[in-house]
């Protein structure tokens, strides 16, 4: 029988359920994770910020915040960023 490691503790999802903020935490990584998405698909081909912000009628300074998952962004923004770059944002309960 072998002992258990003394260092480990919890699991990640463990702690952020303890601690109330799972739900929160995994909204966060999935936003960033699109906004890595939408940056990488944007290289791909070339555009750049300010032309994308033009194809979605607004500023460029909101496509900043969009690109780096900051403030309350909506779905929709995230659907019509991912129409712009050719792409389709998916959404599915699991």
């Amino acid at each position: 029988m072998t002992k258990k490691n003394p260092h480990w503790g919890t699991t990640l999802d463990t702690f952020l359920s303890e601690e109330g903020i799972r739900e929160a935490a995994k909204t966060e990584a999935v936003t960033r994770v699109v906004a890595w998405q939408l940056t990488q698909e944007m290289e791909r081909q070339g555009m750049t910020k300010a032309a994308l912000a033009e194809r979605m009628h607004t500023s460029r300074a909101q496509v900043d915040r969009i690109l780096k998952a900051k403030g309350n962004i909506t779905i929709e923004t995230l659907q019509r960023a991912a129409a712009l770059v050719g792409r389709e944002l998916r959404l599915e309960l699991v």
